[in-house]
């Protein structure tokens, strides 16, 4: 498996660009890295500075209190990919999110508050990023989110949407949020509970923000200016440290049991990429705790035997494919994936050929296969399958710079708002949900359950695709949970397959599943399949899916970005 991947990471050297581009989920990081490449910087270097900004303009979604992967592509060949996901404190046990009764609490409870916080990681990510492959010295990066913080920014339409479904729960009331399966649930903070810290930011008086509002933070522009001066340490250490522990030991709801020590131990790791084939193409990704690149490619490698091309986009039975190799390929997910340094996780058994080609022959074109168990890839040891709550506040931002360098990153925070404290002005993660709630099943251990140190199962999935000579022609990343991977294996097959342009293969809808059957996106091409999808056998619903996704392609005139229409975001050219 280490040859296989360490191979993987033997991509073509990239010919030259004329000029960088840079896309994100909100326009004004996305500014701030086209003003980093203008200034000399690497696409590192924009990408880190698009995630400061981020910290800024999108709190609900990511940030510095979260953690996130960063895949880099250099000019010169080399695939390589950094893991900043959180840690759970030395602390934590695997009864964590149990209940007095022994089983797991409401997800709704579970979230909010100081239990649910992990280490950030994504400082010693960018810390990382930066010595390995910047060009500006680390204090630039942070000029444009200062800037947005000191001078303030106008409150989007996602981040006023964020404010009206929580605003309740920080002050004390009920609120509906999103649940486990993609749909809400209506939850109570503790009846004590307040979020003195965020609802003074992100409320006003007790109402939401609106769209348009100015939002300034000059507690959270010290913090960085601080972080740029003295480097990363000043994060995990001194001031900055006693302010995040204290917001997390203290907290009304839940209070957590992280420490000092947890904080000066993390670590971002580099982790190799993995990597395989999708028709004449190939896609790398992250490997574990991610458990993007090993579904997407199962997701892929099931579909492969298809005509998908013939098909098209407008065909049911392309819909049929599509979401039967989805299920297949999520069911090995919640019963083999979780952090590598813990678990043994079998890679290279999940993506292997022969194994998909197995999997692929329970793919009828004809009739739904209504049950969706998980297989035995080549190497796996027996495990447990668990289940894994949905993360919501995630985003995804590209930056190619002129020298046709790329680094693609997704970053997040779990929730919107995480769990719901803030500390010196920055939102802490709830990531630590992100593990299976329940330790065990059936009496058996599950691979994601929570354990000191350990990093939670995370479905961000940074991609890049290379064509026959090796060189990255497509990026794609996506926010909003276990749907994540979906986007991404759509984007590709949309792209490639249908010839989409990155932007239309964003914006095309998308099949998801719940626990009753599959989910098809409202108001797409999607929708009107429904009755066509039921004559398979398949049980049908029309939602909202909550969809939020950045992409990239290679043109004969250089990378084109592009972002979610769904969304505010957007893509500049250097």
């Amino acid at each position: 498996m280490k040859k296989m991947l360490a191979l993987a990471a033997l991509i073509a050297p990239v010919p030259a660009l004329a000029q960088g581009m840079v896309t994100s989920a909100d326009p004004r990081a996305t500014e701030a890295g086209r003003e980093i490449l203008r200034a000399g910087g690497s696409a590192s270097d924009a990408a880190l500075a698009m995630m400061l900004a981020l910290t800024v303009v999108e709190p609900q979604s990511s940030g510095i209190g979260g953690g996130g992967f960063l895949l880099h592509q250099s000019a010169k060949g080399q695939l390589e990919t950094i893991d900043g996901r959180e840690k759970a404190p030395m602390a934590a046990t695997p009864d964590r999110f149990l209940g007095p009764d022994g089983k797991p609490i409401p997800f709704v409870q579970a979230f909010p508050g100081g239990k649910s916080v992990g280490v950030p990681g994504n400082i010693r990510l960018a810390a990382l990023a930066s010595k390995k492959w910047g060009k500006l010295p680390w204090k630039a990066l942070f000029a444009p989110a200062i800037r947005l913080a000191e001078n303030g920014y106008t409150v989007t339409r996602p981040m006023a949407a964020a404010s009206t479904n929580l605003t309740p729960m920080w002050s004390g009331g009920s609120t509906a949020v999103a649940g486990p399966e993609g749909g809400t649930s209506t939850g109570v903070a503790d009846s004590t509970g307040r979020f003195p810290q965020i609802a003074a930011m992100y409320s006003r008086n007790g109402k939401p923000l609106a769209e348009g509002e100015t939002i300034k933070n000059p507690t959270l522009a010290k913090l960085l200016r601080k972080i740029a001066a003295e480097g990363p340490d000043a994060f995990y250490t001194g001031e900055n440290a006693k302010a995040l522990l204290t917001a997390v030991t203290t907290s009304k709801v839940a209070p957590g049991d992280m420490t000092a020590a947890d904080l000066t131990a993390y670590e971002a790791k580099e982790r190799a990429p993995v990597c395989g084939t999708y028709r004449s193409y190939k896609v790398c990704g992250m490997g574990p705790p991610s458990s993007g690149a090993t579904t997407v490619l199962q997701i892929l490698g099931m579909l492969e035997r298809f005509d998908l091309a013939k098909l098209g986009k407008d065909s049911p039975e392309s819909w049929h494919l599509i979401a039967e190799a989805m299920q297949l390929a999520y069911a090995d997910r919640e019963k083999y994936l979780g952090d590598a340094d813990f678990v043994d996780v079998p890679v290279a058994g999940l993506i292997d050929k022969g194994y998909i080609a197995q999997r692929s022959g329970l793919i009828s074109p004809a009739r739904a296969l209504g049950r969706y168990e998980p297989g035995t890839p080549p190497g796996a040891q027996s495990r447990t399958p668990g289940s894994q709550p949905n993360e919501h506040g995630t985003t995804h931002f590209i930056a190619v710079d002129g020298k046709g360098d790329v680094a693609t990153m997704t970053s997040t925070i779990e929730m919107p708002f995480g769990s719901q404290l803030m500390a010196n002005g920055f939102v802490l993660n709830n990531e630590l949900t992100d593990f299976s709630l329940a330790p065990e099943k059936d009496g058996a251990p599950v691979a994601n359950r929570v354990e000191p140190g350990k990093r939670p199962l995370s479905s961000m999935s940074p991609t890049i695709v290379y064509d026959q000579s090796g060189a990255p022609v497509f990026t794609v990343g996506a926010a909003g949970g276990k749907t994540i991977i979906m986007q991404v294996a759509k984007a590709i097959i949309a792209h490639f397959d249908w010839k989409l342009p990155a932007r239309d293969a964003l914006g095309l809808g998308l099949v998801f599943f719940n626990n009753d059957g599959i989910v098809l996106e409202q108001g797409t091409i999607l929708a009107p399949m429904k009755p066509a999808l039921e004559a398979k056998g398949h049980k049908v619903s029309v939602a909202r899916l909550g969809l939020k996704a950045n992409a990239a392609e290679r043109t004969a005139s250089g990378w084109v970005g592009a972002a979610d229409p769904r969304g505010v975001g957007n893509a500049l050219s250097e």
